[in-house]
């Protein structure tokens, strides 16, 4: 390990043994976040990809606090699934991103392009986050590929795994230049998630090679449900990004 490291690595593991969640809050802290990912209609994914890539423009134009959007494409799953990761400014930008004109445009054509339909296809797989912590973005458009993991704290252990990942952000930027965006967020009580975009596989790999990665793994045992390989691994979930904003 690298000796310019080893404050940081040291600083994290500080934070997860026991330093109050609240002492890490950050730049992300009033930041929220949503994923959905939607399975596309038979016969209806390209439709549905071209659908979210077009988009785009309109959730720039129109939405000023929607700080990021993401437009998404699983990789190797069986059924065709197409997701959205989006971060606003605050609750009230989440409001009126869903009340705005892209998500009435998805619900006037979610019946032709969502298997289930706006309720069961779209409204059912909403996940809404408070963003704990980020890597801000660098070299936004030249993102490739993206990363979603789903992590569900083990009992107990949810005020743990918040400061763990409130505390990874700032690694995250110091040690992971092939990261372009990184985000933990808390989706409910027991719920968290990492999102992240890469220009290429090479950046995914070396993140998950990475500091956070490792104490991830280190701790998962004690903090995530199913431990690294049932809780963490088992959860990741690989995409190709179509859109930004």
């Amino acid at each position: 390990m690298k000796p310019a490291i080893l404050p940081i690595v040291s600083a994290l593991a500080f934070v997860v043994a026991g330093m109050p969640v609240r002492a890490q809050e950050n730049a992300a802290d009033h930041r929220t976040a949503s994923f959905i990912e939607m399975p596309a209609a038979p016969g209806q994914a390209d439709a549905f990809a071209e659908f979210l890539a077009d988009a785009a423009p309109l959730v720039k134009q129109s939405e000023p606090g929607t700080a990021l959007w993401f437009a998404l494409k699983a990789q190797d799953t069986p059924q065709e699934r197409l997701a959205i990761f989006d971060v606003f400014v605050d609750a009230s930008a989440r409001d009126a991103h869903f009340a705005g004109a892209v998500a009435a445009a998805l619900k006037d054509n979610a019946d032709n392009l969502v298997a289930g339909g706006w309720d069961r296809g779209v409204v059912a797989n909403i996940r809404n986050a408070d963003v704990l912590s980020t890597k801000d973005a660098i070299d936004l458009y030249s993102a490739k590929t993206a990363t979603f993991i789903m992590i569900e704290a083990a009992p107990g252990q949810s005020d743990q795994l918040a400061a763990l990942l409130r505390a990874a952000g700032p690694i995250v930027a110091k040690t992971e230049p092939g990261t372009l965006f990184w985000a933990g967020v808390q989706i409910d009580k027991t719920t968290f998630a990492i999102f992240d975009i890469f220009a290429d596989e090479a950046g995914r790999a070396a993140h998950f090679d990475g500091q956070v990665a490792g104490l991830l793994m280190e701790k998962s045992g004690d903090l995530v449900r199913g431990g690294w390989t049932d809780g963490v691994v088992a959860n990741v979930r690989n995409y190709d990004i179509l859109a930004i904003k």
